[in-house]
């Protein structure tokens, strides 16, 4: 049998079973699932065959809807998975209507099973009685001696632990009924979506328990291999480096050693990780079969909109952002790129998916290189769920006086290479909170202190009182400062960029805080997603939202 070969992945959750009011049809369905990558670069298809609950006709497990009785506890709930059993119903089975038409589109698939997905909300083993929620399945409820309670972070409560054997035989079988049951090119094993599965401090002693579950589906693939006749591989998503996946418990350098995996998605367990150590992973990998395909979230920075900051809109900021990690990605030699949580329809998402497959579509595409934004809450909604992901985040980082006359160093590594007759406008900006007027801040470049920097105050309005944005305020205390570089020294390649503090307002106690550092690249060529160059202060006209940030002052 001949190798395989992917280049862009991406990963449907299954939520296309609610895009549609019930009964949805099996055309709309399969409309919902493949309108946003046909005729795309994308060539693999991962689907989420479900977390807890099956969605067809299973030995294994409860049926969607069983455990309530058919009672849900809203309304997209209920559409969800009423579309699911209205198809059983039908004599219908969407794995198999899947399967079928991605050879029709020349696409691979694969399942895509989350090993210890958790969308409790944060609920408590106390609430296990008492919580209606249609993914609460009853061996959850009557066993909860087998989740990991209070030794883990508290959002995750109800995920399993793995270290009891009951747990591994009940994941076990869950994959390998779905793997017997369809025609599937392959199985993922999603450890990232959630990644609590040992009782914390744990997971690097007890990483053999997921070796040796590995060991058992790597037997099973052999087995289904032979039968059907054709390669039938193992993906596996692990944390963005070799230090935390060990942390956490995934031995992959015996995964890689011992050949038990064929794809190797590295990625953060939220959010795109534009950090992730792609260098050790290709090291890993360099002497063996397996291919590396880091992870593309949904968006690239953060949960609010504090990230996204900027003279662009938010949508187009993220597609720079996206490009830029991708053309990081692709250059340092990866296999391909994965896509996580790409929700779209036939036209949102289009224009990416055409573009960030391969370096020669991207090389000339405008982007926006950036530092990596830490952000890890404790508290409110999802706490603690990103303790291991971003830990080479750069910013936010408060500004000190220091010694040497130092600063915060941000590597920054481009790719982008300009002919001699090319014109590029090349902006490096940086956004400070808490900056007075007199506060004296040095930039450097590979050591180069930078002149000519530009101050733009972004507007901040009070929201309380002045709701609809009129503005008041002719200053900010949150600004940019940015300058143009010339392409002679915003080469290919990684440049440092060091922030220092000069000298600091007496009178004020807080601290300055340095949250954004931004290298925004234009070609120059037709954009269908960008507006034509402005000057400085007004890189993209029309593009921000004028009741949030104002430039040019």
């Amino acid at each position: 049998m001949g190798e395989s070969k992917y280049q862009l992945i991406y990963n449907w959750d299954g939520n296309p079973h609610g895009y549609s009011a019930y009964p949805q049809s099996m055309d709309e369905f399969l409309d919902k699932v493949f309108s946003p990558i046909e005729n795309t670069q994308v060539d693999t298809l991962f689907w989420c065959v479900g977390e807890h609950q099956a969605k067809w006709a299973s030995n294994i497990l409860p049926v969607v809807g069983e455990h309530t009785g058919r009672i849900y506890e809203n309304a997209h709930a209920y559409t969800f998975n009423e579309n699911i059993l209205a198809m059983i119903e039908r004599g219908e089975d969407p794995h198999k209507e899947m399967i079928k038409r991605a050879k029709e589109l020349g696409l691979s698939i694969f399942a895509s099973v989350r090993m210890n997905d958790n969308h409790f909300g944060g609920a408590g083993i106390n609430q296990l009685k008492s919580l209606h929620h249609s993914e609460l399945t009853k061996f959850r409820i009557d066993n909860p001696q087998l989740l990991l309670g209070e030794k883990t972070s508290e959002w995750f409560q109800l995920s399993w632990n793995y270290e009891h054997e009951q747990v591994r035989r009940h994941k076990l079988d869950h994959v390998k009924e779905v793997c017997e049951l369809y025609d599937w090119d392959g199985i993922e094993l999603d450890w990232q979506r959630h990644p609590f599965h040992f009782p914390q401090g744990y997971g690097y002693r007890l990483r053999y328990l997921l070796t040796d579950f590995h060991k058992t589906i790597k037997n099973l693939a052999n087995d289904l291999s032979k039968t059907r006749n054709k390669d039938f591989n193992i993906a596996a998503r692990v944390a963005p480096t070799l230090h935390i996946s060990k942390w956490i418990g995934y031995d992959v350098e015996t995964w890689v050693d011992e050949e038990l995996i064929d794809l190797l998605i590295p990625a953060g367990a939220a959010h795109t990780d534009p950090s992730i150590n792609v260098q050790d992973y290709l090291k890993l990998t360099k002497n063996s079969s397996v291919k590396v395909f880091p992870c593309l979230d949904a968006r690239v920075d953060g949960w609010d909109f504090q990230n996204y900051v900027g003279p662009e809109s938010p949508k187009y900021k993220d597609s720079l952002r996206t490009r830029a990690v991708a053309y990081n990605y692709l250059n340092s030699g990866v296999d391909g790129l994965y896509l996580y949580n790409w929700h779209a329809n036939a036209e949102s998402r289009r224009n990416l998916l055409n573009e960030i497959g391969t370096i020669d579509s991207l090389k000339d595409r405008d982007k926006m290189y950036a530092a990596t934004h830490r952000y890890d809450p404790q508290s409110g909604e999802w706490r603690g769920a990103f303790t291991f992901d971003r830990i080479w985040g750069d910013v936010p980082v408060k500004l000190d006086k220091t010694f040497t006359g130092t600063g915060p160093e941000i590597i920054m590594t481009l790719h982008d290479r300009f002919t001699p007759n090319s014109a590029p406008n090349i902006i490096l900006r940086l956004r400070f909170e808490e900056y007075l007027q007199g506060d004296i801040i040095n930039i450097f470049w590979d050591g180069d202190l930078l002149q000519n920097v530009g101050v733009e105050y972004q507007i901040q309005e009070d929201a309380q009182g002045n709701p609809f944005g009129g503005q008041i305020y002719d200053w900010s205390s949150a600004v940019w400062l940015s300058t143009v570089l010339p392409k002679s020294v915003a080469t290919a390649g990684s440049h440092k960029i060091m922030v220092v503090l000069e000298k600091r307002n007496v009178q004020v106690k807080s601290d300055i805080l340095l949250t954004n550092v931004e290298v925004v690249v234009q070609h120059g060529v037709d954009d269908s997603d960008s507006n034509p160059k402005q000057s400085l202060s007004r890189l993209y006209d029309g593009g921000y939202d004028r009741n949030i940030m104002k430039f040019g002052f």
